[in-house]
């Protein structure tokens, strides 16, 4: 009877160490998860802002490059408004020195075509600057495409970012959950095992007893 008791403290030994290793297990799994998931989250978090920090440049280098193409326009223009002017100065002149040595229906013919022309250098400002105001709403019409794009794109990517928190913590609550049932089922298990080795142990002491009396 003791040797058979010693054998089963033995087997209820060995069955509770299984158990304790088999929980050890399934913990170490479950952080094993635990870490992989942070380091997904942390690689996504790090290539959503890689992705923030490319935008950031690409906008910069948007604006360097029309700040540049600004300055060649406004150089350009100014170049040839410059030249425009010495040329109105000249045939300005050249007119006032036909209007002195002709006749007076030339003079008037001259006088006529010197209006005219002036009409038209007058327009080529006027259609210079509008061209000039023309360029700087568009330069701001694309600033502010940019600046919401930029902006739609942060939102979006904030909006992916916490979808994938909440996500993930769905996950940890039903990983949660899930512990603490198998916790449940391994409390339940151990009461039935230690009631089956009491009925084993009762039984094998009648048995005992009677094969004793039997003797």
């Amino acid at each position: 009877s003791h040797c058979i008791t010693v054998i089963l403290l033995t087997f209820q030994t060995n069955i509770l160490t299984e158990l304790k290793n088999w929980k050890l297990n399934l913990i170490q799994h479950h952080k094993l998860q635990m870490r992989q998931e942070k380091e997904k989250q942390a690689a996504h978090v790090k290539q959503l802002q890689n992705e923030v920090e490319n935008l950031k440049e690409l906008l910069r280098t948007f604006e360097i490059s029309i700040s540049r193409k600004d300055e060649v326009a406004i150089t350009n223009l100014t170049k040839a408004l410059e030249k425009q002017k010495e040329r109105v100065e000249l045939m300005r002149r050249f007119t006032l020195w036909r209007i002195q040595h002709v006749k007076a229906k030339q003079e008037e013919y001259a006088v006529r075509m010197a209006d005219k022309h002036f009409q038209t250098v007058l327009m080529k400002k006027v259609w210079a600057a509008w061209r000039s105001v023309t360029e700087e709403k568009w330069k701001d019409k694309v600033t502010r495409a940019c600046q919401l794009r930029a902006e739609d794109v942060c939102v979006q990517l904030t909006n992916d970012y916490e979808a994938k928190i909440a996500e993930l913590t769905a996950t940890l609550e039903q990983t949660k959950a899930e512990i603490l049932r198998l916790h449940h089922e391994r409390d339940q298990y151990e009461d039935t095992m230690k009631k089956a080795f009491m009925r084993g142990v009762c039984a094998l002491n009648l048995e005992a007893m009677s094969m004793f009396q039997n003797k």
